[in-house]
């Protein structure tokens, strides 16, 4: 049933309470697209592993490397180790092949949220999954990857968002990331209410949000660039120390502003295709919006992230980044 599994949650045919063996330990399913597993014995290096992917249903390759760790784990070629819980964020984009529906999923997990609607309400019935899943394994460490992948080319394919929180990231992260051949790091300034941010902000989780190359439909992702993103996640399911690379390997950048798009005419002054990471010089113009007015580069250089124009009124339009010291 696992290699299965998020074929049969998007139809929608497994029903919630669902259980079963797999080598090593049990499964439960908790709701559509929130699926448990539990060890029989936790391995000495077992984290309590939160792995989401499809928060955005058109990112589809993270959903691709999460089926095929189930998969492993049904034909016995895994033995799970470590409590994880197997999260699909939002089924009905995923079914549409759409980033989102009605609003942006990964805007929405905080606590005090008010919203009403089908994102909305999946935000909450997540977030109490994870608060449920983190408070059984409270004696283990927290972990979260949260998978997706980016809408348009970048200059670094794969590379990771650490969000905002009190709680340090610590070394052990950076040196698994390397190995898992992630090439850049972006530190974000503030908090920012995505399902990584959640983790770490409410549950003091080692937490991340990892962009893993270009969002493609099923079917057209070439995976092969992934398999040590691939190792890293079947070494925490079997509760195993992953490998670990130096970090200084990775470009760090840290976020230093943020284009909000605060009009109907706003607009950003650079191509459409721009990849991720571009650096754009003193002087350059890079937004213009009829309530916040231009944008314009100041004294030093700023790299550019998640650039859209389109996104709602009052929402992040893109991120601009300066490069920072790797961790000592």
């Amino acid at each position: 049933m696992l290699a299965e599994w998020i074929e049969l949650s998007l139809e929608g045919t497994i029903p919630t309470g669902h259980a079963g063996r797999m080598a090593g330990g049990r499964f439960l399913l908790h709701a559509p697209g929130i699926l448990e597993l539990i060890p029989d014995t936790p391995g000495k290096a077992a984290q309590a592993c939160l792995l989401s992917a499809g928060v955005h249903g058109n990112e589809t390759a993270p959903i691709e490397l999460l089926g095929s760790c189930l998969a492993r784990l049904e034909a016995g070629l895994l033995t799970l180790g470590a409590p994880v819980l197997v999260i699909l964020g939002n089924l009905e984009s995923i079914r549409r092949g759409e980033r989102y529906v009605e609003t942006n999923l990964n805007r929405l997990f905080r606590r005090d949220l008010d919203e009403e609607g089908m994102e909305p309400e999946r935000a909450r019935e997540l977030m109490r999954a994870a608060d449920a899943f983190f408070t059984r394994h409270a004696g283990l460490p927290r972990l979260h990857y949260d998978l997706h992948t980016a809408i348009r080319e970048s200059g670094y394919p794969r590379f990771v968002v650490e969000p905002f929180a009190e709680t340090t990231t610590r070394p052990e992260q950076w040196a698994w990331l390397a190995a898992a051949d992630i090439q850049a790091v972006l530190h974000q300034h503030r908090h920012s209410w995505t399902f990584s941010h959640y983790s770490k902000h409410y549950h003091q989780a080692q937490a991340f949000t990892l962009e893993l190359g270009r969002a493609l439909p099923f079917g057209h992702n070439d995976l092969t660039a992934l398999a040590p993103m691939s190792q890293i996640l079947q070494d925490l399911v079997a509760g195993r120390e992953p490998a670990r690379a130096p970090a200084a390997q990775m470009a760090f950048f840290k976020v230093a502003h943020e284009l909000m798009r605060e009009s109907e005419s706003f607009r950003l002054c650079f191509s459409d295709d721009t990849p991720n990471f571009t650096e754009f010089a003193p002087g350059t113009r890079l937004a213009e919006d009829a309530e916040a007015g231009p944008f314009i580069v100041g004294e030093n250089p700023l790299s550019v992230v998640f650039p859209n124009a389109g996104v709602e009124l009052g929402a992040r339009a893109a991120l601009l980044a300066t490069r920072a010291e790797p961790p000592s």
